[in-house]
């Protein structure tokens, strides 16, 4: 999680200190990143002292004790830190966020696994993407799916899309092999190519639609790993009017989840186990989940499952490193807990440090972190407003994607109009956003 963290924000010019209790760590972090380090226990005074805690903008605490991260920021708030963010996972914990934040003066909490079940629920309610990322509170998405050889985009420009589908929808990114690309109207689609569209959910299920696509039905769905973040997502899945089934190996850990919820199914077993899985008939499950704690064991259970040609397969990976590697073989949708974590941070980051009003509220990395979708609110001091989008002069790969206005979102074109209080996406590659306006050159 810290690494993750460091990764993004020492790429964005940040003065960083590093704080663990581990000589081998901190040696390892300074050698990977532009970052000082302090060796010591980040709970205690002293240590927050050395490493500058009462003059940092921002103290996160990311540890694996979700109690240490919130006495470590009560700690460094009351020491002169200006925001704090705190990691807290425990079920117990997320059901008295708001009371936590006031009496601790905990600016923000952070909960890596309830944001992975919320993702990982977005991509079961839209089978057919690989990927769906909400913005203005779900009234746009930004999906992504791949191109087939054989589909009704290939050879088809941009410009063309709308008027021969009969759709309402911006294509924003595209993944041509290893280029990623913000495409203009005359760029022309192949197959195997993954591409990113912003729309609202019922354009893109249209959109879907007319590719040809089969609507895939998920009702069976049979999570690997009783994870906290499978404590979240079969929560909300049986609330969906989900079959849910879980197979844990640990059995207290199997037991706690089974007495959370009499709705869901739990068998105590090794899911990587091809004779457990026939078992318990995984070939008759619509989705599979993979959660366990170990990357190498989620990607095998997955592999095993795509030979099995489950409709669709979620899989979690906490090494990044590992992308490049699940993206070749085409196994399905694939999260990353950490990133996920790691961009909400950035965001809030960037958010603080706006001092025009535009501020950004969503922020997703997107197509293997090489694109970034920002969402902003346009405030009355924009040098963006009122006036007409070809006559902004705009910079290099910038690309306007959608307008939010009254809960409705607008695929903007020439002569569309940013107004006071839009919400904003702007699609960007290569160039990191902290205002609207720095959209312009």
């Amino acid at each position: 999680m810290g690494k993750a963290i460091l990764r993004h924000v020492c790429q964005e010019n940040h003065e960083v200190i590093a704080i663990d209790n581990s000589e081998e760590v901190i040696a390892e972090t300074i050698n990977n990143y532009d970052v000082k380090g302090v060796c010591g226990n980040g709970i205690l005074y002293e240590v927050q002292m050395t490493a500058g805690v009462d003059k940092a903008d921002f103290f996160i605490a990311v540890s694996a004790s979700d109690e240490a991260n919130m006495l470590a920021c009560m700690i460094a708030k009351t020491i002169g830190a200006k925001n704090t963010i705190a990691r807290v996972r425990e079920v117990e914990f997320t059901k008295q966020i708001e009371l936590m934040q006031g009496v601790l003066g905990i600016t923000k909490t952070i909960n890596p696994e309830l944001e992975s079940a919320k993702e990982i629920l977005r991509i079961i309610n839209f089978p057919e993407a690989l990927k769906v990322e909400s913005f203005a509170h779900g009234n746009a998405d930004i999906t992504e799916f791949y191109i087939s050889p054989n589909s009704p985009l290939v050879g088809m420009s941009l410009m063309q899309i709308n008027s021969k589908l009969g759709t309402s929808v911006l294509v924003c990114a595209v993944k041509r092999g290893n280029e990623v690309i913000i495409p203009n109207g005359q760029f022309v689609f192949k197959g195997g190519e993954r591409i990113s569209i912003i729309s609202s959910q019922e354009e893109s299920k249209a959109f879907i639609s007319k590719l040809g696509l089969s609507s895939l039905k998920i009702k069976n769905i049979l999570i690997i790993g009783a994870s906290k973040i499978a404590f979240y997502l079969a929560e909300v899945l049986v609330k969906g009017k989900y079959n849910v089934k879980v197979i844990e190996v640990n059995p207290d850990k199997a037991k706690e989840l089974a007495q959370a919820n009499s709705k869901i199914n739990v068998v105590v077993g090794d899911g990587s186990s091809q004779t457990l899985l026939k078992q318990e008939g995984l070939e008759n499950f619509d989705a599979v989940v993979c959660l366990t704690g170990i990357d190498e064991e989620n990607i095998i259970i997955s592999l095993y499952a795509n030979k099995l040609q489950i409709s669709k397969i979620v899989t979690k990976v906490n090494k990044a490193s590992f992308a490049d590697l699940l993206e070749s073989i085409q196994m399905g949708s694939v999260i990353f807990p950490q990133e996920i974590a790691a961009n909400k941070i950035v965001s809030d980051i960037r958010s603080s440090s706006n001092t025009r009003g535009n501020n950004i509220v969503t922020l997703y990395k997107i197509v293997d972190n090489q694109i970034e979708a920002s969402e902003f609110i346009a405030s009355k001091n924009s040098n963006v407003i009122n006036i007409a989008l070809k006559n902004l002069k705009l910079k290099q790969n910038i690309l306007i994607g959608g307008i939010i206005r009254g809960g409705q979102i607008i695929i903007p074109s020439g002569t569309t109009v940013i107004k006071e209080e839009d919400s904003v996406i702007v699609v960007s590659k290569g160039i990191l956003l902290n205002d609207l306006d720095d959209i312009l050159e």
